[in-house]
């Protein structure tokens, strides 16, 4: 049906050729799976569905659980015609043109829901074209998206959307689809008698990460393998048709910084295994083992610092040996680092020591150096009073000068604290004794 044909624009019997998760895809309330929290009876989008409620919407979630198939079953519900439009695909000028055609069907009492898959890929001018009809109600918009809203959308579309968050399929939740799609005679793979373990389908829905898609992809290849033999989908030919795991990963979105959260947190609560997990979850799905050295690096000064400071030159050398070997040889010099940090003792100390200087350049005025602490290379310098009143450290008793090295109005600020972790326990002896010392010189001299 066109843009002013008053139905929605559904294929609810897809072509026998298109792959079988298009041939599945759910086609009412009924029949969908997952989302028990937006859509059992009296939860809020089940609601909004019910009530026939135009406002718009975002659905938020990792690929494969629905956003679309959720969008279409909005629109055959509501009796709304259903636009589908891609963000990768579209610009500024298609975006105008469907919406004077959304108004011009508006004029002749069509309602039009406008899906945009992946909207976060339209920048800002693109997006800001939605408000003025969203705003008057000329469509009801529904987007898509696998990133976080809150970053990628703009402040005056989300105010305009209701945002819903969808949760990747259980495993359970994928098993049941795939035996829906191996006994459904019209739609699925029931006329081909094919039956398959329980092994085989636990593997397919472990496998693919809470994704129905790519679970319903790999059934179709399986079913085509064992077609040719007992017409038994075994946990083999399982395995077979994923050839390897699917794991959610984005080296540029949310997930991307979810995992390197886990395995920063996880060795900084001294988690070995946990860090090992996520590293390996990391290096498996794609990351570039150069970034996760680079954090690597970064881990060992910030939360073991100087209580181990040998973890700095530990993981340099396994950024090195990264460079040097790549992967999956490196990635062993990368588990080496990550295990050593993860048992190693703790301390912040410096990085919130560094964090205090900070703030305080910040918010405290920049004064000149203390004349004592510069060099008079020139007379005139020297007639101006710089050096006057150095001490030289190696000429005084324990090395140390009773003599104030921060700007006056600093005088006596305290940033570096030592933990008693480690190598820092000996250091936090040794700033006592340098008080100590001072201390005692202060006291002889007054």
């Amino acid at each position: 049906m066109g843009l002013f044909g008053g139905t929605p624009e559904i294929k609810t019997t897809p072509h026998k050729t298109a792959p079988l998760a298009e041939r599945m895809r759910p086609r009412t309330l009924d029949e969908y799976v997952g989302q028990q929290h937006l859509l059992a009876p009296g939860k809020p989008l089940r609601m909004q569905i019910e009530r026939d409620d135009a406002a718009s919407m975002i659905f938020w979630g990792p690929p494969g659980v629905g956003k679309t198939t959720l969008a279409k079953i909005i629109a055959e519900t509501t009796q709304a015609s259903f636009l589908e439009f891609s963000a990768v695909l579209s610009g500024i000028k298609e975006i105008k043109q469907v919406m004077a055609d959304a108004e011009k069907a508006a004029e002749f009492g069509t309602r039009t829901i406008l899906f945009v898959d992946e909207i976060h890929r339209f920048n800002k001018a693109q997006q800001d074209a939605f408000l003025p009809y969203v705003e008057r109600g000329t469509i009801r918009l529904i987007g898509a998206t696998t990133e976080n809203p809150s970053f990628e959308l703009i402040a005056a579309l989300l105010s305009r959307c209701r945002v819903y968050t969808l949760q990747a399929l259980t495993e359970e939740q994928i098993v049941a689809l795939l035996r829906r799609a191996l006994s459904d005679q019209q739609r699925g793979l029931g006329t081909l008698g094919l039956s398959a373990d329980n092994a085989a389908l636990a593997m397919l829905a472990s496998y693919t990460s809470g994704d129905a898609r790519a679970a319903l992809n790999a059934l179709e290849m399986a079913a085509r393998l064992a077609d040719t033999g007992e017409r038994q989908i075994t946990r083999e030919i399982a395995g077979e048709a994923l050839q390897q795991r699917i794991l959610l990963y984005d080296k540029a979105g949310e997930e991307h910084y979810n995992l390197i959260s886990a395995l920063h947190k996880s060795i900084r609560n001294s988690d070995a295994d946990a860090a090992l997990y996520w590293l390996g979850r990391m290096l498996k799905a794609g990351e570039d083992p150069m970034y996760v050295a680079r954090r690597v690096v970064r881990m060992a000064v910030e939360d073991i610092g100087l209580a181990a400071p040998e973890a700095l030159n530990l993981t340099l050398s396994a950024r090195d040996a990264m460079d040097f070997l790549g992967s999956p040889e490196g990635d062993l010099a990368l588990a080496q680092a990550v295990v050593y940090l993860a048992l190693a003792p703790k301390s912040n100390a410096v990085y919130t020591a560094y964090g205090a200087v900070q703030s305080d350049i910040e918010k405290t005025r920049a004064e000149a150096v203390p004349l004592h602490l510069r060099n008079a290379p020139t007379g005139l310098m020297k007639s101006l009073g710089y050096g006057e009143g150095y001490k030289y450290a190696h000429d005084e008793a324990g090395r140390v000068a009773d003599m104030e090295c921060l700007p006056e109005s600093l005088s006596g600020r305290r940033y570096y604290k030592p933990t008693g972790e480690g190598r820092e326990k000996l250091l936090a002896q040794r700033m006592d004794e340098v008080r100590r010392i001072k201390e005692e010189k202060k006291q002889r001299r007054e």
